[in-house]
């Protein structure tokens, strides 16, 4: 089998290797789903992505996405990274915006400033979290009831659920249990208030854990942050622009921009290739 173009790809990214990074393999159509798996195993990234022909003519690609425990209808990083690595590899949308089919339809990518942003899809599950998963979710995370200020499904696919507590401080010292979080998908988000955060001025904190799909906890995760901003602005707690750091707590400075143009919620950042050249599957 000869071998396939790869990119990999630092997203949300503040500076040099301050991100996340996805794999991302071209030419997939020949691939099988198990020969996908074990490379997105052995890349132990959070994401892996394989680039395919689109089955909608209205898509400029499709994309398949692995975690190293299996497959997801959709994730943020790895679409703004795969869109990236996909224009610097000589792509052409079709449209006005770069168009990605995955396991949750399509999703729209547009420039935004000297970054890519996506829109964030809808909620496939939103309202109150169980009292029961609560309660698991806040022991195997150290916090106490009136820790949570409020908490969320925030499941646009992968299947999080939010929980705001009220500094984003706190958010960072939290040392959770990741065996007792067990097959949760959790992400934390706290505010900065007043000039009390990192020297940039981030708005709010962002922490993402989901232990079961192999990833114990993510550097920077759009689809988490797409979901919180959907809640927060449905709730009207967030500005119509804010700024998300994720990734302190791994030594990262990632920086995801929100925009809610009152149409779409829009997710951005800036990405990088830091590695380009061939794979052999």
């Amino acid at each position: 089998m000869p071998p396939r173009p790869f990119q990999q790809v630092d997203v949300f990214v503040s500076g040099p290797l301050t991100g996340n990074p996805v794999a991302v393999v071209f030419d997939a159509d020949s691939l099988t789903d198990d020969q996908m798996r074990t490379f997105a195993r052995w890349t132990n990234l959070s994401e892996t992505t394989f680039v395919c022909t689109p089955s909608d003519p209205a898509a400029d690609y499709s994309l398949r996405i692995f975690t190293p425990g299996g497959e997801l209808p959709f994730a943020g990083h790895p679409t703004l990274g795969s869109a990236h690595a996909w224009l610097q590899a000589g792509g052409e949308p079709k449209g006005e915006k770069i168009i990605q089919e995955c396991g949750v339809g399509l999703v729209s990518i547009r420039h935004d400033g000297g970054a890519l942003a996506f829109a964030a899809p809808p909620l496939i599950r939103s309202g109150e979290v169980d009292a029961a998963d609560l309660d698991a979710i806040r022991q195997a995370l150290g916090l106490r009831p009136s820790d949570v200020v409020a908490a969320n499904w925030v499941d646009n696919g992968p299947g999080w659920i939010g929980l705001l507590l009220a500094t984003g401080h706190q958010v960072l010292g939290i040392e959770p249990d990741f065996a007792a979080l067990g097959d949760f998908k959790v992400g934390l988000i706290g505010p900065y208030l007043g000039d009390t955060g990192p020297h940039d001025r981030p708005d709010y904190e962002v922490r993402a854990f989901a232990p079961g799909i192999g990833v114990p906890e993510d550097p920077v995760t759009g689809s988490l942050n797409a979901g919180l901003a959907c809640w927060l602005r449905g709730q009207e707690i967030a500005p119509s622009t804010y700024v998300a750091a994720q990734g302190a707590a791994l030594g990262r400075a990632g920086r995801v921009l929100i925009t809610d143009d009152n149409t779409d919620i829009w997710v951005g950042g800036r990405s990088t290739t830091v590695i380009a050249g061939e794979v052999e599957l």
